[in-house]
């Protein structure tokens, strides 16, 4: 299987711009040969907590329509960021669009302190299942707690997805800590950062792929928007920049 990692640099605020990237890399990492794509914490809005309110929507939004249409037509799995809105708050989401199947929506269990004032947390965790390998997404901040990792691996998942909006310091402990959730529970880590101003911080990128021996395979460096793809049987990294 192909997995693919788009680091981008999202426009805050404003979902009809990211989206629009969104589909450019997207057939970016179609022609890459990737069979999914998956886009860094809150791709959508841009990491900004202080937004999320009037942003947040649902999975079945109109102006998502298309990437289920491209999901469909490439046959590509993508997983998107966004706020979502519960009866009782607000989530840090990732919706996913399989080709030809329902959409599927997992949110952040794991909440930082500095998101609680903003977000609640969610309660479901999800298996993303491609070509009969099981994708286990993690959110940020709970990526970073090995309890996430071990429930994941307990629950028959094979690659362990995070999905983040990380700063340097951020960055320093997910080069520490992801190589080792690779090789405790042997399997694959991924982490799609994106780069450029979130919130309070600068986001660093460095979007990486560890094997399940807890190999760095390949990264993006910390300036330019990309893709990386990785497959899973060779453990061979394509990338792909931006400039």
């Amino acid at each position: 299987m192909n997995i693919g990692l788009a680091q981008i640099k999202p426009s805050k605020g404003n979902i009809s711009a990211n989206i629009e990237k969104h589909i450019k890399f997207i057939e970016i990492a179609s022609s890459l040969k990737a069979t999914s794509l998956f886009f860094p914490e809150l791709s959508l809005t841009g990491y900004e907590p202080e937004l999320a309110k009037e942003l947040a929507t649902h999975q079945d939004d109109d102006r998502l329509e298309s990437f289920q249409q491209i999901s469909n037509l490439r046959k590509i799995t993508i997983g998107v960021g966004i706020p979502t809105k519960t009866n009782t708050g607000i989530q840090i989401s990732m919706i996913v669009f399989r080709p030809d199947q329902e959409k599927l929506t997992y949110s952040k269990q794991q909440l930082h302190d500095d998101e609680l004032p903003y977000f609640e947390k969610g309660h479901e965790q999800i298996l993303i299942e491609i070509e009969n390998q099981k994708i286990i997404p993690a959110i940020c901040y709970e990526s970073l707690q090995t309890q996430h990792a071990e429930k994941a691996s307990k629950l028959g998942g094979e690659i362990y997805l995070a999905s983040v909006a990380k700063s340097q310091n951020g960055i320093k402990k997910a080069f520490t800590h992801y190589p080792e959730i690779a090789k405790k529970y042997t399997m694959p880590v991924l982490m799609v950062n994106c780069i450029g101003e979130c919130d309070n911080f600068v986001s660093m990128g460095f979007s990486a792929v560890w094997t399940k021996e807890g190999k760095l395979a390949g990264q993006l460096d910390n300036n330019h928007e990309g893709i990386i793809v990785f497959n899973t049987q060779t453990e061979e990294i394509t990338k792909h920049i931006i400039r």
